[in-house]
């Protein structure tokens, strides 16, 4: 839109990264805490963990440092749930 500052269109995206990010925090504790990973897709988090991983390779080839490191908390924490699901089958 033309009428978007950059600034906008900044904040949308880092609003954006933010929650996306911070979205797999409760659901890290929850595992941690209960090691309860029964209703939790494997391939779900596997793809996600594949996807995020390569966003994150997206982010260094392409010298973005927002969507780096972004991606880089999201796969780690992603990868947590993920090690708990294989750990606590």
């Amino acid at each position: 839109n033309k009428h978007t500052n950059q600034g906008e269109k900044n904040m949308i995206g880092t609003i954006a990264g933010i929650l996306t990010t911070l979205s797999f925090v409760p659901q890290v504790i929850k595992v941690l805490q209960t090691k309860d990973t029964k209703a939790i897709s494997l391939g779900m988090y596997l793809m996600s963990v594949i996807g995020i991983f390569l966003w994150m390779v997206h982010g260094y080839v392409m010298g973005d440092m927002a969507l780096l490191i972004a991606n880089l908390i999201t796969f780690c924490l992603a990868l947590v749930i993920l090690i708990s699901k294989l750990k606590y089958k």
